[in-house]
């Protein structure tokens, strides 16, 4: 028990022990900690009063200097250096703002004196001091170039804070300003003064002084209008260039002056409007020529494209243009240089180009959709930037860089008469003339050769450019594109070149080993078409046919058989895969300008006939590739149908339509058809009762057999159609096109021509080829309103000045006596018609005459005419002609002999008939071509035969002997026929009129006793415009 106490006084002895070493423990650091604060309090109120007593010193030594009416009273110049050192010790950026102004403006007025006690800089002549007196100078520099960084120069107090650092960083930089050492007995120390500034723009240099001047500049010039003044634009290139002169434009200066100066949006540009003087500065050291020597060096190329964003590098990419504009004189020499550098800005620029818009994606005003954003200054001074990038594509520079090419001799142009096409003689001995030409070049000796090699390298390199500019300036295209067209001579210097140095047998084999389409000689012919393209989509028939500028129609000519056989050899040899035609540029450049120039062609020949086909291949050939299924001949025919003729087209059209017939069960005869739909006609109420029956029956079974009953008779006169931009005044009038649509590819479906002349543009939108780039409405315009052709084109070739017409993006349209407005683009009625976009107003109307007008209609039409016929059926056919064509029949003279070989013959007639006989033959010799057609519409309703003969009419031609109207008529009867056959009447129908049934294809005719009483009577019975009762 007396143990048990004891541990436990043990343990509280222990305790209290413990207690008190901890409370002394505290104490003692209570007691530390009590010193450190009155340390540390001690130290602030002594910093304080130290800073405030520098501060009131400061103030006080400042203010007297500047409190006079006359000038500033300048202070011994050791003594600002001290207070300057105490003042540096003491600054604080948010309290010293305003005296860090007033040491600046104290200074520079000091280094107006020319007094060694009063001017700041005499400290350094002082051993004792120079070496803090440099130091400080660096800090008060920095700290300038710190103030610049935070200021906005659009704030007009901020502006002025610029001046005042920019003024002294500048005076600061150079001696060339300093009054002191204009003296005599100072001047000899300038070298050494010298060397000191360059200490100083060194120093500055290392803390980044060219990242606060491009900051500074983005600052005042990325934005629409520029708020940077001359003096300060000045005082920044001026600071900018120092150090590089110092250094004699050493290249690691040079890229930062690359980096930092010419990637600011628009820089050049502002300098020559704003500060020119500093662009002499550059034209003066060479500065466009060192920095093109420094990008083609990969390794600094690499260095400053990965320190740039793509953004930045479309503006370095514009001020290196623009440079090149202003030294025009100088860009040949440098030429190589100049290509590939704009070559490798623009593919930096293009690694940040997508196809299409993603959640990755931003929309980009010159580049389309980029995957970097864009900040919003940058975005406001892209309309700079723009204008920068368009000398690219301006004369002056397009002549510098195609010098070579334009240096190069060619045949004088010498136009074609525009009246008949060129025919296959004149065709083959110009050809001959040009390769004769071409094979003498050739045999010039190794110096020319070398030249030529020189001249070829040079080409490619600047077309490999320009090619690069419109794949990458997505949203320039077409200014790139009318640039380079609108050049005189370029094109048809490029198409010589090409015709007589590339040559399509080197061009295939090249192709053969790397079917890519960088090769440098696709990247001219890729060029050459592009701009061709363009340039065909805007030329009218007066540029093209009659002046044939810029090309004649034989270069025309040449360029279609070059292409064509182009297009045809990649594919039917192979040399390209079928499964990236669709993306391979060459592919697609060449064949846009082959359709092109077809389509031209067929609107208004210039190519000798069947200029088009493939000559060294036959027809049959490549059809029996495509019964085999083979890619390329499918391929070939969906992008050229053109390179095989229009029958072998017509007859593929026709196979395909009989397979899906036997695929439907649809090969049983009209009358015996299971699938036949009956329905019946009014003749005073075809359309009402047409589409009350038809337009309810589904588009697969309206491919099957519609038998049609007549009640009464009803007689239409054609004209060439389209949709009328007024329809909607009628009801349901989208679904009335469609009908008619359906209606119409019912017949084509059916092998049936209908005389219905359509205006060739509509026919150009049932193809589809609306949708095309290379669709061009003013070229359709004539088929739809000559008299706005006639108008637009005065308008694009008027020589005064455009704006006198007081145009505007909007035009007028009379509906139904009520004027209304449509603008042609959003806010046209504001816009005026200028010299500028008068080719963009042009176009815009037709394409809102021919399109716009009757979208609806004709997208109705389109969507029911190929409910029945597969649009890939289509796709045989390139031209509208081609489509009237299958529509109407064949636009040949009627071949009498096969029209009798397939007639039949019902009531007695037969082919060695008297009466048929008579017939054949008054046809044949007393009927004009224009009665022969009559004669067909008479029978068929359509005055042209099928396109692959009658053959192929449905149903059959046929003729059948008659005694009685048409009213009593009631087929083939035994007597009849007897009568018919043996020719035995009791008197010779005088009476009577030939009659027909057009819906069988039958001519009813009596038997006439006399063959003139059959011309006669035939003759006034076709050219009466009557049918069924007419008897």
């Amino acid at each position: 028990m007396f143990a048990q106490q004891s541990e436990i006084k043990k343990i509280e002895f222990l305790e209290h022990a413990k207690q008190a070493r901890e409370g002394r423990a505290s104490e003692k650091k209570r007691d530390d900690s009590s010193v450190v604060i009155q340390a540390c309090v001690r130290g602030f109120l002594t910093r304080r009063r130290l800073h405030n007593d520098v501060r009131q010193l400061f103030d006080s030594t400042m203010y007297a200097c500047n409190n006079t009416d006359k000038k500033l009273m300048l202070e011994p110049a050791m003594d600002i250096y001290r207070l300057i050192k105490k003042f540096l010790f003491v600054y604080d950026e948010k309290r010293d703002i305003e005296r860090l102004e007033l040491l600046c403006r104290y200074l520079v007025v000091s280094m107006e004196s020319d007094n060694a006690k009063d001017c700041y800089v005499s400290v350094a002549l002082n051993k004792e001091h120079v070496l803090c007196w440099i130091r400080q100078l660096k800090c008060l520099l920095w700290l300038c170039c710190q103030q610049l960084n935070t200021l906005k120069p659009d704030n007009p107090n901020s502006a002025k804070s610029i001046n005042l650092y920019l003024h002294v960083l500048v005076t600061f930089t150079s001696t060339s300003n300093w009054k002191l050492l204009r003296t005599k007995s100072m001047e000899p120390l300038r070298p050494s003064m010298n060397q000191l500034c360059n200490n100083v723009m060194g120093y500055l240099h290392q803390q980044g002084m060219y990242s606060v001047l491009q900051e500074l500049l983005s600052k005042g010039l990325a934005r629409c209008k520029p708020c940077l003044k001359h003096a300060t634009l000045s005082a920044i290139i001026t600071l900018a260039l120092r150090p590089l002169v110092a250094a004699s434009l050493s290249d690691n200066l040079i890229s930062l002056f690359v980096l930092h100066i010419l990637s600011v949006p628009a820089v050049v540009q502002h300098l020559s409007t704003t500060a020119p003087e500093c662009l002499a500065v550059f034209m003066s050291n060479g500065l466009f020529k060192k920095s093109l020597e420094l990008l083609i060096s990969e390794q600094s190329t690499r260095i400053v494209f990965n320190s740039l964003e793509g953004n930045y590098a479309l503006c370095l990419l514009g001020n290196i243009i623009q440079l090149a504009d202003i030294e025009k004189e100088q860009l040949p020499t440098v030429l190589v240089e100049f290509t590939v550098v704009v070559s490798r800005l623009l593919e930096r620029c293009q690694k940040y180009v997508v196809n299409k818009r993603s959640n990755l994606t931003h929309w980009h005003p010159v580049l389309g959709w980029f995957s970097q954003k864009t900040d919003i200054r940058l975005h406001e001074a892209l309309p700079h930037v723009v204008k920068q990038l368009s000398l690219l594509w301006s004369h002056n520079i397009l002549r510098i860089l195609f010098a070579e090419l334009l240096a190069i001799e060619s045949p004088p142009h010498t136009p074609t008469s525009p009246l008949l096409p060129i025919t296959e003689e004149q065709h083959s001995n110009k050809t001959r003339d040009i390769f004769r030409k071409a094979f003498t070049v050739k045999q010039n000796g190794p110096k020319a050769r070398k030249q030529e090699q020189n001249e070829s390298v040079i080409v490619t390199l600047v077309c490999t450019l320009y090619q690069t500019a419109l794949s990458t300036l997505t949203q320039l295209r077409l200014n790139i594109l009318t640039g380079i067209s609108h050049h005189e001579s370029l094109l048809p210097k490029l198409w010589y070149y090409i015709h007589t140095h590339v040559r399509l047998k080197t061009l295939l084999e090249q192709l053969s080993g790397n079917s890519s389409s960088s090769l440098p000689d696709c990247q001219v012919v890729i060029l050459f078409c592009d701009c061709t393209s363009h340039l065909i989509t805007i030329l009218d028939d007066v540029e093209m046919y009659d002046q044939q500028r810029p090309f004649t129609l034989q270069n025309l000519v040449d360029m279609g058989a070059f292409f064509n056989q182009l297009i045809f050899r990649l594919v039917w040899n192979n040399i390209i895969d079928v499964k990236v035609v669709a993306v391979h540029s060459l592919f697609i450049a060449a064949h846009t300008l082959t359709s092109l120039l077809y389509e031209r062609d067929c609107r208004r020949p210039y190519a000798p006939k069947n200029h088009w086909l493939i000559k060294d291949t036959k027809p049959g050939t490549l059809l029996a590739e495509l019964e085999k299924g083979k890619k390329t001949a499918s391929l070939l025919l969906q992008k050229t149908p053109f390179i095989i003729p229009h029958k072998e087209r017509v007859m593929l059209f026709r196979k395909a339509v009989g397979a899906e017939r036997t695929a439907m069960g649809l090969t049983e005869s009209v009358f015996t058809s299971p699938q036949s739909t009956l329905i019946s006609i009014h003749r005073s109420r075809i359309i009402e009762d047409g589409y009350r029956q038809l337009a309810a029956i589904p588009a697969q079974a309206l491919k099957g057999v519609i038998r049609v009953k007549f009640v009464n008779e009803q007689m239409t006169s054609e004209m060439r159609l389209y949709p009328s931009p007024t329809s909607s005044i009628h009801d349901n009038h989208l679904h009335l096109f469609e009908f008619v649509g359906r209606m119409l590819g019912k017949a084509v479906y059916e092998g049936i021509v209908v005389e219905v002349p359509f205006a060739p543009f509509f026919l150009s939108h049932v193809l589809g080829h609306h949708h095309s780039s290379r669709y061009s409405s003013i070229d359709e315009l004539p088929s739809l309103d000559p008299e706005l052709y006639k108008n637009l084109t005065y308008v694009k070739h008027y020589d005064g000045d455009v704006t006198d017409l007081e145009l505007t993006f909007s035009c007028d349209e009379d509906v139904m006596g009520k004027v209304v407005n449509h603008e042609l683009v959003p806010g046209g009625k504001a816009i005026a018609v200028t010299k500028e976009n008068i080719i963009s107003y042009v176009h815009m109307m037709a394409h809102f005459r021919m399109y716009t007008q009757i979208k609806d209609q004709t997208n109705a039409f389109i969507r029911g005419f190929r409910s029945i016929i597969n649009p890939d059926w289509l796709a045989l056919f390139s031209r509208a002609p081609e489509l009237q064509c299958l529509i109407s029949g064949d636009t040949m003279a009627i071949d009498l002999h096969d029209l009798r070989a397939h007639t039949q013959y019902y009531g007695g007639f037969h082919n060695n008939h008297r009466v048929i006989v008579w017939l054949w033959d008054v046809l044949d010799h007393d009927f004009t071509a224009e009665e022969r057609g009559q004669f067909l519409k008479f029978v068929t309703s359509c005055s042209k035969a099928p396109l692959l003969g009658f053959s192929n009419l449905e149903p059959p031609f046929s003729i059948r002997c008659v005694e009685v109207s048409d009213d009593q008529d009631t087929g083939d009867t035994v007597g009849s026929v007897l009568r018919g056959l043996f020719s035995i009447r009791k008197k010779d129908p005088v009476g009577r009129l030939p009659t027909s049934s057009t819906c069988f294809n039958l001519l009813k005719l009596p038997n006439y006793q006399r063959k003139s009483t059959l011309r006669d009577k035939l003759r006034y019975a076709i050219t009466s415009n009557t049918g069924f009762e007419l008897s």
